[in-house]
């Protein structure tokens, strides 16, 4: 009995297993059926980066901006349906990760992805970029209004507090003697105006006091009015002797009152101050100039700050400036800008400013360091804008401006100065109201360049094939080739021609097209070019141009002199014969255009593959 049960079950497992599998099956093909009645009732698109996108209508994918593709390579689909009546036409197709791919019919790309359709209106016109709010939404597009306002700066820094230069006094004889007697005796001791520092004896003095004291005896005791005035002179000049010793008037005056002289003379200072520096000893022999006190008035210090080469347009003597001590907190001192040195610090790239200070509590001494912050003079009614609206590539000073309706226009700009709180003056390029983007600016400028490079290669393959042919003017231009069906644009904005043997693996058709500056010569059957290669100029069978000395960079020639793209050396001009049969080689990329080879490959630059030069 359990034997039967056993076999009976195995039965049922078997039986269980062969339903899911046809069930299994049965799923499986029904998607399949719905995907082509959706295929046939209306189509889908989908991301060709995030293939988990699919939506009923084109457009662009919210993820990533890409155009989307039609789902089931319906290039065919996609091509029908704009041809439909009611919807747009259109223009050409591109590569979904190659822009600058472009065809006039639906195909594959050289990564084998679907080509992209672009409708009538959303075709690439210039330097302005178009983006959908969804994707302006997601990549973080913010907006600012350009502005009048005052432009103000406060520029802080460090200052180190020194003694006032036009308050500092060197005490020191202009005779020789001995000090008899100090009575300032230590550095940082107080003294004022006037007031005695050492007693001195001097054989000089002695005899300067002696000969003035005779001349004023002799005057006492003239009687002639001729001998009087003689005498009179020699006490002039004997007392104009004592006061170059640096004799007082009142010292002077003591001694005619008394008639003695005095072995010592007192050395007073000349005005008050702090002693910074002591030489002067009892009994120390004194020579003419030797230094014996220097005393610094510190009821005003000088205070020196650095500031910064950008900063040096904003200040001005007389501006304001505030100091603090990290150890005094939340006690400031006001003084002003008193000089701005000509000169820069080589080593700091840095200017120096001489800013004064009153000191009348002797709070602020030499040598300390402070923070010095200075109010500058505001720029009245500038026209501004955010910081974050500018970018900066070194050749130009470039603001996206919002035009409306999703679309952004490049603006070049000339930049003043930089305010403190985050603004840029606008010299020229803007106007007050005007909406500038102030983030995700790095995006649109690269879309922009590449909208730019799309214009300007449509516009040029446009105008190079106007032929008085009757053709629809409102059709798309595109060159003359073998194959209507497997025709190609190139970025250089002109057809590609190859040779009858190529690299088939690319999956995609080429043409053989004609050459406009290309003509038949009939007699000798070969082909001639009728103009000189844009890259050089022919003459006499000879082919001159400016290529690079570095032979690692012998792929640059240009037609006219300059420097070298790559390395920045002087070009030299080459001559070598012409063969009219040579095919040239260069890169797609507008901005490698310098690359000019004789062999088909890669640029050098870029690593793209090199196309046939026109």
């Amino acid at each position: 009995m359990p034997k039967k049960m056993y076999i009976r079950s195995f039965l049922l497992l078997i039986a269980a297993a062969l339903v899911l599998f046809v069930t299994g099956c049965g799923t499986k093909e029904k998607p399949e059926s719905g995907a082509q009645v959706q295929a046939g009732e209306g189509q889908l698109y989908t991301c060709g980066m995030h293939p988990n996108v699919i939506q009923e209508e084109p457009g662009n994918c919210p993820i990533c901006g890409m155009k989307l593709n039609p789902v089931g390579g319906g290039a065919t689909t996609a091509s029908s349906a704009a041809t439909s009546g009611g919807e747009k036409k259109i223009l050409y197709y591109r590569a979904p990760m190659d822009p600058t791919y472009i065809s006039p019919k639906p195909g594959k790309s050289p990564m084998g992805m679907d080509l992209i359709p672009v409708y009538e209106g959303e075709e690439a016109f210039g330097a302005t970029v178009r983006i959908n709010p969804v994707v302006e939404q997601n990549i973080g597009v913010r907006t600012a209004k350009t502005e009048r306002r005052n432009l103000t700066r406060k520029i802080r820094t460090i200052g180190r507090i020194d003694y006032d230069e036009s308050r500092v006094s060197h005490i020191h004889t202009k005779f020789s003697g001995w000090i008899d007697k100090t009575y300032v005796n230590t550095t940082g001791q107080f003294v004022r105006k006037g007031e005695r520092l050492l007693d001195i004896y001097s054989p000089e003095l002695v005899s300067a006091q002696e000969e003035y004291l005779d001349a004023l005896a002799n005057l006492r005791q003239a009687k002639g009015s001729v001998a009087k005035e003689n005498l009179e002179n020699i006490l002039f000049s004997t007392k104009k002797r004592l006061e170059y010793f640096d004799i007082s008037e009142a010292q002077i005056e003591e001694m005619a009152k008394t008639n003695i002289v005095n072995k010592t003379m007192e050395i007073e200072s000349p005005f008050t101050g702090i002693v910074v520096e002591k030489h002067a000893l009892d009994g120390m022999e004194v020579k003419p100039g030797m230094s014996l006190y220097v005393i610094a008035d510190l009821s005003e210090i000088w205070v020196y700050a650095d500031i910064y080469e950008f900063e040096s347009p904003w200040v001005k003597e007389g501006q304001q400036a505030i100091m603090t001590l990290s150890y005094e907190p939340g006690k400031k001192y006001y003084g002003k800008v008193q000089y701005v040195y000509p000169y820069l610090e080589e080593k700091t790239r840095t200017i120096k400013v001489r800013l004064s200070f009153p000191n009348p509590n002797m709070d602020l001494k030499p040598g300390m360091y402070a923070n010095v912050e200075i109010h500058t003079s505001p720029i009245e009614n500038a026209v501004v804008v955010p910081m974050e609206a500018v970018l900066f590539s070194g050749e130009r000073n470039l603001v996206f401006v919002a035009l409306g309706e999703g679309r952004f226009a490049p603006r070049d700009v000339v930049v003043g100065l930089e305010s403190g709180d985050g603004y840029y003056q606008i010299l020229d390029g803007l106007k007050e109201g005007e909406t500038v983007v102030t983030s995700a600016q790095f995006l649109l400028d690269s879309e922009s360049k590449l909208q730019e490079s799309i214009a300007k290669m449509l516009a040029s393959r446009k105008g190079d094939n106007e032929s008085p042919t009757g053709d629809d003017p409102t059709e798309p231009s595109y060159p003359e080739t073998g194959d209507k069906d497997t025709k190609k644009m190139n970025p250089t904005g002109k057809s590609s021609e190859s040779k009858m043997k190529m690299d088939m693996d690319m999956n995609m058709d080429m043409d053989m097209g004609t050459d406009k500056d290309m003509k038949m010569d009939m007699k000798g059957g070969k082909s001639m070019k009728s103009e000189p290669i844009s890259f050089g100029t022919v003459k006499d069978g000879i082919l001159s141009y400016y290529t690079c000395p570095m032979e690692s960079h012998s792929f640059v020639k240009m037609k006219e002199p300059g420097t070298d793209p790559e390395c920045g050396m002087n070009l030299v001009q080459k001559q070598e014969p012409y063969d009219p049969e040579q095919t040239y080689y260069t890169c797609p990329m507008p901005e490698h255009s310098y690359v000019v080879m004789k062999e088909p490959g890669n640029c050098p630059v870029c690593g793209m593959n090199l196309i046939v030069l026109k």
